[in-house]
């Protein structure tokens, strides 16, 4: 079976960043088409049918916050936005929307590179082919969840991180565990770098949103305070 080449939709109006960006994913073997103007970029991710899409936050036209909204009312295509803020505030609002993971600006190259690389990975398997917590049934092959028989509307992050926690219900997940083994971080204990857990958090939140009977009172993602998340007893 043959790879198909992936591809990436670059939305940056800085052009010297945005055709950097295009060169060098084409040249590492992606297909990549840039947007320089926030009020197309959604036209434009329709057309170009992208595989992720590489996100500024502070656009013309448009902000990434509200194309990232857009993008999310139908499709689950993984976003990296960049930023250069530093506010906290501004970065939860872009994970809020729907963002899988940012990068602040100036980035290393490396570092964005292996965050599409663990976006664009096969998706995540599990020796069982269906799992079932209470109400939830997830079917691993077909990447589908349902709630009392009505199909859930889930990102590919959503579902890898709801898949973690269900195969092993009762086990608590540290942040720091989640981000290795749902978003492909590398790191170790003792790293002088020092991951965002918001990324984690956030996207709890928006997983619970989505499975919860009642945003107040969960069952299915639990929070063990002072040390991470795990999936019911429901």
């Amino acid at each position: 079976m043959m790879n198909t080449v992936k591809k990436i939709l670059v939305v940056e109006d800085e052009f010297d960043i945005n055709e950097s960006l295009v060169d060098w994913f084409n040249e590492s073997g992606y297909e990549a088409f840039g947007v320089l103007d926030g009020a197309i970029a959604f036209d434009e991710f329709l057309r170009f049918k992208p595989d992720l899409v590489i996100l500024d936050v502070q656009l013309p036209g448009k902000d990434g916050v509200i194309i990232t909204e857009e993008i999310r009312r139908d499709h689950g295509t993984p976003i990296i936005m960049l930023t250069a803020k530093t506010d906290a505030d501004d970065i939860v609002r872009g994970l809020e929307a729907g963002a899988d993971d940012y990068v602040k600006k100036p980035f290393v190259h490396s570092e964005l590179m292996a965050r599409i690389k663990a976006r664009l990975r096969e998706p995540k398997t599990s020796t069982a082919a269906v799992i079932n917590l209470g109400s939830l049934s997830i079917a691993v092959p077909g990447h589908e969840v349902r709630k009392n028989g009505e199909r859930v509307s889930l990102t590919p992050i959503e579902f890898d991180l709801l898949l973690t926690l269900a195969e092993k219900p009762g086990e608590v997940f540290s942040r720091e565990d989640l981000l290795v083994k749902v978003w492909g971080y590398q790191f170790k204990p003792g790293d002088k770098f020092k991951p965002d857990t918001r990324l984690v958090n956030v996207h709890v939140q928006r997983l619970r949103s989505k499975i919860e009977d009642d945003t107040e009172t969960h069952k299915y993602v639990l929070t063990e305070r002072g040390v991470g998340y795990k999936a019911g007893p429901v």
